[in-house]
């Protein structure tokens, strides 16, 4: 598994219904190949991967550096997973939709025979934490929730900067997402920011102890931990210290979390932790009403008046690009080039057949596939849309 590195501007307009139509199609034998080869352990496996996610958005046509690879991607996943009973299926989506996960969630798991409250409650945890326990300044818009017939899930879901015209997309594997506040994530697809506030990093666990502790003191203990925090960002000394105290790094501290939006922690929802007796950070971004400003007072207090800080690391990397997965059929906006209609119907034609021959030799397909394995596409060819 990667972690994902791809500029992905913000961009309006949409899919004319000639292509999102090839689109489904060409989605569908490609859904269907993986998990006749691999399982819908595959499926969800490749969903979580944001390079291998990338390189199917620009396989069906979409725009290769485009916001709406993601929305629209996921949208013909899921009409092509409630189109046919492949042991797999969809709920949630972008704006509103995402808002009928829960729901969605729970004809599925009714259908499969799966725990329905399990599957609501890590779609709401899944997406608290890209909401308030990493925090980089994009607000989450799109949340889908893909699940297999034994459980197992993968979430792709996104957020935007409108004051950069840039999104950021997160990926999440039920495999390898843990308790799923430590390193959760399957990839971060995104432009690299210059920090983040990421209380999920594994070297961010003293934080987590810690800020359960905090919201067991109740509000105003914490208000008064703010108020104390700031003080030393004034440059106002405590009277009796045992640590060194760097008024520089403090004020350093306020600035990246005030960035990130306010510092004042939530009364309702810190109460409600309180009486809940909340033990682990898990269960504390649980709670309604604890959110992303009541992280950020936790994280002020834990650096600035216990030493204790969370990591300031953006999750992102830089893997192999996926744009010569763009040359199967083409770009929505025309690069490298136009969709040519004649081109894609023949590709689908020739996936048709090769999934109705059942009597293939074994490895057929991976052999075709070494064909462009160690081809690059030439660097000019990649322009922006």
């Amino acid at each position: 598994m990667r972690t994902g590195y791809a500029d992905l501007p913000l961009h309006g307009g949409s899919v004319p219904p000639w292509l999102l139509a090839r689109m489904k199609k060409l989605a569908a034998l490609v859904v269907e190949l993986i998990v006749d080869e691999w399982g819908t352990r595959g499926l969800l496996e490749r969903l979580a991967d944001p390079v291998y996610f990338q390189a199917l958005n620009n396989l069906i046509g979409m725009d290769w550096d485009s916001s709406g690879s993601t929305t629209v991607t996921t949208a013909v996943l899921r009409e092509v997973l409630s189109s046919r009973e492949l042991g797999v299926r969809a709920a949630g989506g972008k704006g509103a939709r995402s808002l009928r996960t829960p729901e969605e969630l729970r004809a599925i798991a009714e259908a499969y025979g799966l725990d329905a409250e399990r599957l609501a409650e890590t779609s709401y945890l899944v997406a608290k934490v890209d909401t308030a326990a990493l925090q980089s300044g994009y607000q989450l818009y799109h949340h889908t929730f893909f699940v297999d017939s034994e459980g197992r899930w993968a979430v792709v879901q996104q957020g935007m900067k409108p004051s950069e015209r840039l999104a950021r997309r997160y990926h999440w594997f039920s495999e390898t997402a843990g308790d799923l506040v430590s390193n959760p994530h399957s990839g971060v697809a995104g432009r690299r920011e210059e920090y983040a506030l990421n209380t999920v990093d594994r070297v961010a666990e003293g934080f987590r102890r810690l800020a359960v502790d905090l919201a067991a003191e109740g509000p105003e203990k914490l208000e008064s931990l703010v108020r104390q925090a700031l003080a030393l960002a004034e440059g106002y000394r405590p009277l009796v210290s045992y640590t060194p105290y760097d008024p520089a790094r403090a004020r350093e501290t306020v600035r990246r979390l005030r960035s990130l939006g306010g510092l004042r922690a939530d009364r309702e929802g810190l109460l409600a932790a309180r009486e809940l007796g909340v033990r682990s950070y898990r269960e504390l971004l649980s709670v309604r009403g604890v959110g992303p400003s009541t992280i950020r007072a936790l994280a002020l207090v834990a650096e600035l008046v216990y030493e204790t800080p969370p990591s300031w690391r953006d999750p992102v990397s830089h893997p192999v690009d996926p744009f010569k997965f763009a040359y199967a059929v083409g770009g929505k906006d025309g690069v490298p080039f136009p969709v040519d209609r004649r081109t894609y119907d023949e590709l689908l034609s020739i996936l048709s057949q090769l999934i109705s021959r059942k009597d293939l030799p074994a490895g057929t397909l991976r052999r075709l596939a070494q064909l462009t394995k160690n081809w690059t596409p030439p660097p000019e060819d990649k322009v922006p849309t």
